[in-house]
């Protein structure tokens, strides 16, 4: 029963997990000084006007995350026998990419806030993908939900 809707949208979990990770999350140009701010899923890195490396620091967590949210949808797949355990997985990855947004938005807005930029620098596809992630995680439980009331009810027929 691996062929069923659910796994389509867990596997597009999995793939916007994987473009979270190899894209970046965050830009912000301008700032004090004229420099840019980049936050991928592993670093956060500060460039000169010059396109030259001030700084660089890691931002392990917020590839961890993405890397465990994608791994857990990739597992919860191959649960289709127990649909329980399923939407448990898919629950606790839900909880997941909402901490990921939330460490992703407190990381930008502790960065802003140290730089004094006048706007609060622009999210990019990284990041959007992890919303994206989200909606079609959400859809799976539903369909997952669905599976289980029909078998429910064809084991009230019977």
């Amino acid at each position: 029963m691996i062929q069923r809707v659910q796994t389509i949208f867990l596997f597009l979990v999995a793939v916007a997990m994987g473009v979270t990770i190899g894209t970046e999350l965050w830009n912000q140009t301008g700032g004090t000084q004229g420099d840019t701010w980049n936050l991928t899923a592993f670093t956060l890195s500060n460039l000169d006007a010059n396109g030259e490396v001030i700084q660089t620091s890691s931002k392990w967590y917020l590839g961890a995350l993405a890397a465990f949210a994608g791994l857990l949808a990739m597992i919860s797949i191959f649960q289709y026998r127990t649909r329980s355990r399923q939407m448990l997985l898919n629950m606790i990855n839900s909880l997941v990419m909402v901490s990921l947004v939330a460490a992703t938005f407190l990381t930008t807005n502790g960065i802003n806030s140290s730089i004094q930029a006048q706007d609060g620098g622009s999210y990019e596809i990284g990041f959007w993908s992890i919303l994206v992630a989200m909606v079609m995680n959400m859809l799976a439980n539903r369909f997952i939900k669905k599976d289980e009331a029909l078998v429910r009810s064809v084991d009230r027929i019977r």
